[in-house]
């Protein structure tokens, strides 16, 4: 049922807010990414392969998309703090499903159901670009984004950290209690946005076939984020088994402790922005697609040297989130009233791009160790490099046309 309360005027963006929605836009990300040092773990918890433990990131970035499927449309049609305040009720319940779950099936079920609830970051986001004022969008998009990626990369050094000296469940009880005390904060703290949509559910879902149908770009930015996602999942997911293995011979801490050294890429992200707002999204990408080719060379000779991993982790990390903000920076422009549809198309897309690479990963290891990996990896980012100058090329060709 569309809730048609229509707000006379829109709220304004404070810096308080501002700080409020990238807080938790990294705190509650980072639930998808909990279980990727710990697979190991898992793995011998339950006495499984290292490539089934290796299926529960994928299922949980499937279950992340399709609660984007689903979910994220309804912020142009409900109001939004309303659906925000209900959604984290659901990541509760899925969080404590999976520190008690008693096989490998039942904790299948609730990583994808961990997924499938954590969207809250992608309300927010849409939120925020709505809330800005259009020459500081990028801007102001760059920022939230900072802290997604910082919880993305954080939440493996605090779940690896957690892992080797309290055990794996524990890292999803205390995420279930991070998630009560954000639900708190959020509800005095943000502010809420009337919709703009007036249809049914229906033709909501509708919207988004003709989203995909009438705006190419919107399909280039989504399948080229799509690719670059792959190669970031492609690494974190297997990066911890490299580790286990000599010369290494490392646990999750050390897995983790890598995305202290990848958060340096998130703090770029406001740059980023800025250097959108100004109209030089093209150059970005390329360069930014650019490094992700490069970080999967350097992966290519740094199986047997940490030195060699941080460089690589360094350059992935700055590729994945520049290629990100420019995207979403992107989208958020084109049709004002439709940006939580809009991010739906592209973060879908975005994540099935994920959960491909993190499964075709844990194969490649199964099969070829960290070679099949590093080719994963090529093949991903060398696809986006490509898609992206030959649509770019074709795209300056038509306009030179009389």
């Amino acid at each position: 049922m569309t809730d048609s309360t229509a707000s006379p005027t829109q709220p304004e963006l404070t810096r308080l807010n501002l700080w409020v929605m990238t807080i938790a836009t990294g705190m509650v990300v980072a639930n998808l990414y909990y279980n990727q040092p710990l697979l190991g773990r898992i793995a011998a918890t339950f006495q499984v392969t290292e490539a089934s433990a290796g299926s529960l990131a994928m299922l949980t970035q499937i279950g992340y998309a399709v609660g984007m499927l689903f979910i994220i449309p309804l912020g142009d049609m409900l109001r939004r703090k309303r659906l925000i305040m209900i959604d984290f009720a659901a990541i509760i319940i899925a969080l404590l499903l999976a520190g008690f779950a008693v096989n490998i099936q039942s904790l299948m079920v609730a990583s994808f159901l961990i997924g499938a609830t954590s969207v809250v970051p992608q309300l927010l986001v849409p939120m925020a670009a709505h809330l800005a004022k259009p020459e500081a969008r990028g801007r102001t998009v760059g920022f939230v984004m900072s802290g997604l990626l910082i919880g993305i990369l954080l939440s493996r050094t605090v779940s690896g950290f957690v892992g080797a000296h309290l055990g794996w469940r524990a890292m999803f009880f205390i995420a279930a209690g991070m998630m009560l005390v954000l639900w708190l904060t959020l509800y005095f703290l943000l502010p809420e946005v009337h919709p703009n949509f007036k249809g049914s559910y229906k033709n909501l879902m509708k919207s988004l076939v003709h989203l995909i149908r009438d705006q190419p770009m919107l399909r280039l930015v989504s399948l080229r984020g799509a690719l670059c996602y792959a190669c970031f999942g492609a690494f974190w997911t297997t990066l911890v088994f490299l580790l286990e293995e000599p010369p290494f011979n490392a646990g999750s801490d050390v897995a983790g402790l890598f995305g202290l050294v990848g958060a340096g890429g998130a703090l770029a992200a406001a740059y980023m922005g800025r250097l959108s707002d100004k109209g030089n999204a093209f150059t970005i990408t390329t360069i930014s697609i650019g490094l992700l080719v490069l970080s999967y060379v350097v992966f290519g000779f740094s199986s047997h040297s940490l030195i060699g991993l941080v460089i690589g982790v360094i350059l992935l990390d700055l590729g994945v989130q520049a290629t990100h903000i420019s995207n979403q920076t992107f989208i958020f422009s084109i049709l004002p009233e439709a940006r939580n549809r809009l991010n739906t198309v592209y973060m879908v897309t975005y994540f099935i791009g994920g959960a491909s690479g993190t499964f075709l990963a844990s194969q490649a290891w199964h099969l070829w160790k960290w070679n099949g990996v590093v080719a994963m990896g090529l093949l991903f980012s060398g696809l986006a490099l490509l898609l992206h100058l030959l649509f770019m090329r074709a795209e300056k060709s038509a306009a030179s046309l009389p």
